[in-house]
C-alpha cells in the first residue's frame, strides 16, 4: 500500500448518552477507492462527518496529506471534496450557475472559474444542458451535477456519499465510469453505498462500520475468501437449533455451526457439501427444517455474518 493520504485515530463521538462512533481508525492510501461500508445507525454518516471537517471529534486525531485537520483546518479542507447524499444544488438555477456558485465557494474566480466550471460540465456529460434549470434534469442528471459541484477546486481526496441512490442504470454505470477515471488520474476517493456490487467493481478497500466500530478492514477479496465455501442459514423448530449444531459442527465440510434465535447458521468451506451434510443431520435427528437459505460468496454474505443484518435493512 502507498504512504496514507488520510488517517484516523481513536475518533469518538457522543451524543448524550449515545455513542455514536466508539474508537474508529483507519488510513487511506493515496491513490486508493476506499470504501466505507455501514448499515443504518451503525455511526459512517458520523465518522464521514467527522473526517470531513464537518464537526470536530469528541477526542481523536484526522490528518489529511499530513495537515492536522483541528488545527490546520483550512489548508486540510481545501484538499477535500464532498458528494452529499442530499442533493447541494438549487433547482431554480442552471447547472452552469450552480457550479458558478460553488466554485466562487471554493474560491475560484475569473478565467479560473470559467474554465473549470467548463471542464467539469463536459466531464459529467452534460455542456448540452448547462443553462437549463436544474429543476428540469432527471434524477441521474442531478446526481452528476451534483459530483462535479464537488470536483471543481480539483480536490485530492473526494468523498461520495451513496452518489447513486434513485438514478438510473445508464447513470449509474456513467457514475461507475467518473470513479474509475477520477482515480486513474490519482484522486483518492471515499466511497460510501448500500450496494455492495458497487464496493466490489470500485473499492481497492472496504472497511465495515457496526455500533460505532471498524469490525473489519481489507480489500473485498480477501474479506470474501475468509468467508469460507459461503454460508447456510437453516431454520429449525422450536428447540432444535442445539442438537443439529452438535452434529454439523462435526462435518468436515463445515467451519463453525452457530444456533441463533431459532436458526443455525452454518460456515461452510464447500457449501454444496455442508448442505448435504446438514440434511442428513435434520433427517437423522428428525429436526424439522422451516427455512433454508444458501448464501454464496460474496460482500453481501460478509457483511450479513459479520453484522448479523443486511446493509440496506
Amino acid at each position: 500500500m502507498s504512504e496514507p493520504i488520510l488517517i484516523a485515530q481513536e475518533l469518538h463521538k457522543s451524543y448524550g448518552d449515545n455513542q455514536a462512533v466508539d474508537g474508529v481508525s483507519l488510513q487511506v492510501a493515496r491513490g486508493e477507492v476506499f470504501g466505507l461500508l455501514g448499515p443504518n445507525g451503525a455511526g459512517k454518516t458520523t465518522t464521514i462527518s467527522m473526517l470531513t471537517g464537518l464537526f470536530p471529534p469528541d477526542s481523536g486525531s484526522i490528518t489529511v496529506d499530513g495537515l492536522d485537520l483541528a488545527k490546520q483546518t483550512t489548508a486540510a479542507k481545501a484538499k477535500m471534496g464532498l458528494v452529499p447524499q442530499d442533493l447541494a444544488l438549487y433547482p431554480t438555477l442552471s447547472a452552469r450557475q450552480n457550479l458558478t456558485f460553488w466554485g466562487r465557494i471554493y474560491g475560484l474566480k475569473g478565467k479560473q472559474l470559467s474554465s473549470r466550471v467548463g471542464a467539469v460540465l463536459k466531464m459529467v456529460e452534460l455542456t448540452d444542458k448547462a443553462d437549463k434549470k436544474i429543476d428540469t434534469y432527471s434524477g441521474g442528471m442531478k446526481r452528476r451535477i451534483n459530483i462535479g459541484a464537488g470536483l471543481l477546486h480539483k480536490p485530492e481526496v473526494l468523498f461520495l456519499d451513496e452518489p447513486t441512490v434513485g438514478v438510473d442504470p445508464q447513470s449509474r454505470n456513467a457514475i461507475f465510469d467518473y470513479v474509475e477515471e477520477l482515480n486513474r488520474g490519482g484522486m483518492t476517493v471515499i466511497y460510501t453505498t448500500h450496494y455492495m456490487e458497487e464496493a466490489e467493481r470500485l473499492c481497492h478497500r472496504v472497511a465495515i462500520i457496526d455500533l460505532g466500530k471498524v469490525i473489519a478492514l481489507d480489500t473485498p477479496t480477501a474479506l470474501i475468501r475468509s468467508l469460507g465455501g459461503g454460508i447456510l442459514l437453516v431454520g429449525l423448530a422450536e428447540g432444535q437449533a442445539e442438537g443439529v449444531a452438535q452434529e454439523v459442527a462435526q462435518l468436515a465440510a463445515v467451519k463453525a455451526a452457530t444456533p441463533t434465535d431459532g436458526q443455525l447458521k452454518v460456515e461452510a468451506h464447500r457449501v454444496q457439501e455442508a448442505l448435504t451434510g446438514v440434511l442428513d443431520a435434520t433427517n437423522r435427528l428428525d429436526a424439522r427444517v422451516t427455512s433454508l437459505e444458501i448464501l454464496e460468496p460474496n460482500l453481501e454474505s460478509v457483511f450479513l455474518h459479520l453484522t448479523g443484518k443486511k446493509l440496506r435493512q
